[in-house]
């Protein structure tokens, strides 16, 4: 019996050659990345396996490098799904209580994109996405709410919401992007859709056509919000 340091070179006999090579390409694995074992051989010896041992070692690299992947798809994955927002009726309440540009309401839940949201309707910035989170209310019984692109395609992300509000608090009556808004007879989508290129989100100037409501009808809309008691 002789202990041998097995080499690639020494295990591919000319017959054993065209296995190798075809399992090389077929793994497509550096041979000399491979930790190989030592193998303990006799004179003679069936070169299968030989070829048995290497398969056995590209398979484990195979397998680690495959759960390493998936790991790393999962935990991007994750990361992903970690930045949308759960919205149920809590999420909803005195509007009042929300900061304001102009007559539109907004809510974040990390001061920095609440910030940002205020900047880019503040300013009327084109083609920039509000941050995954935020809430935007013109009256008390409507909302909107931005969800990762993949979630709502159709409009870029924003789920849209139907309210009843009441001193109790707040009950959804519908959401989604086909949600219909009563006051127009439309879906919200159809409303908003001519916004497309400041995310959807409908302000004078751009694009939507004009609601059945002025400033003074809004700010009363919004102070009559009877979840916020005597405010």
């Amino acid at each position: 019996m002789t202990l041998l340091s097995l080499r690639l070179n020494d295990m591919f006999s000319p017959r054993m050659t065209w296995l190798g090579l075809v399992a090389m390409l077929m793994l497509k694995i550096n041979p000399r990345a491979l930790p190989l074992r030592r193998v303990i051989t006799t004179e003679g010896a069936n070169p299968m396996r030989h070829l048995i041992a290497l398969l056995c070692r590209l398979s484990d690299c195979v397998c680690k490098r495959s759960v390493l992947a998936a790991g790393l798809g999962f935990c991007m994955v994750a990361s992903v799904s970690a930045e949308d927002i759960a919205v149920s009726e809590q999420t909803f309440g005195c509007i009042l209580d929300w900061p304001k540009v102009r007559n539109t309401r907004f809510k974040h839940s990390d001061p920095e994109k609440l910030k940002e949201a205020l900047r880019i309707f503040r300013d009327s910035v084109p083609d920039k996405e509000y941050p995954v989170g935020t809430i935007l209310q013109l009256v008390p019984f409507e909302a909107m709410v931005k969800h990762p692109h993949e979630k709502f395609p159709k409009s870029n992300g924003w789920e849209f919401f139907a309210l009843e509000v009441s001193e109790a608090g707040t009950k959804i009556r519908d959401r989604g992007d086909n949600v219909v808004n009563l006051s127009l007879g439309a879906p919200c989508l159809s409303c908003h859709q001519p916004a497309a290129k400041f995310d959807f989100v409908c302000e004078k100037g751009h694009g939507c056509a004009p609601i059945p409501f002025d400033d003074q009808k809004i700010a009363e809309l919004q102070r009559a919000d009877s979840r916020c008691g005597k405010k």
